[in-house]
């Protein structure tokens, strides 16, 4: 692992638990729309697969150790227990698999690179996310879907700024 790599790892790692001081958006059903999923978004389509995903899988190790990263100070083995942890430990493979779909598509337009960090951050997330929810509260999967919609809306916006940031960096810096 080259320096480059570690710096990248720690980068993103740090810029989604920055994320998480970003004031969440209350929904009124007992959980609130947080910016920390952007983070992922751009570890995997920013930082690459294996560094995007390492990043996430750091991020989370320091949640376990007792850090307070996770949106509303957060942090210890419990955070990662809860009815909406399934989202939280999917980032990993999130970051991973968004990577994986962007390496070597250095021509990739900005509708490119959203649909791949929508399919990463919104469908491959929430689908674990949605299996860790039913099966934790013991609810139908149909409920817990529907549940799940609330948090469509602010992952639509976090895919805009994540693909329209990826761009630009791809357009100032093409061999980034």
């Amino acid at each position: 692992m080259t320096t480059k790599d570690i710096v990248y790892i720690a980068l993103f790692a740090a810029l989604t638990a920055a994320l998480g001081i970003v004031p969440p958006i209350p929904t009124g059903f007992g959980i609130n729309i947080t910016a920390q999923s952007l983070g992922v978004m751009l570890a995997g389509s920013i930082a690459g697969a294996r560094r995007g995903g390492l990043a996430m899988v750091l991020f989370l190790a320091l949640i376990a150790i007792g850090l307070p990263l996770l949106a509303g100070g957060r942090g210890g083995m419990a955070a990662l227990v809860g009815p909406w942890s399934g989202y939280v430990l999917a980032w990993p493979l999130c970051a991973f698999l968004i990577g994986v779909l962007l390496s070597g598509r250095k021509d990739a337009n900005v509708w490119l690179i959203g649909a791949v960090i929508a399919f990463g951050g919104i469908v491959v997330m929430h689908a674990f996310g949605i299996i860790w929810y039913a099966v934790f509260s013991e609810i139908p999967l149909g409920v817990a879907f529907v549940n799940n919609s609330i948090f469509i809306p602010g992952d639509l916006v976090k895919v805009v700024i994540a693909a329209l940031l990826t761009n630009g960096l791809r357009r100032a810096y093409p061999n980034f």
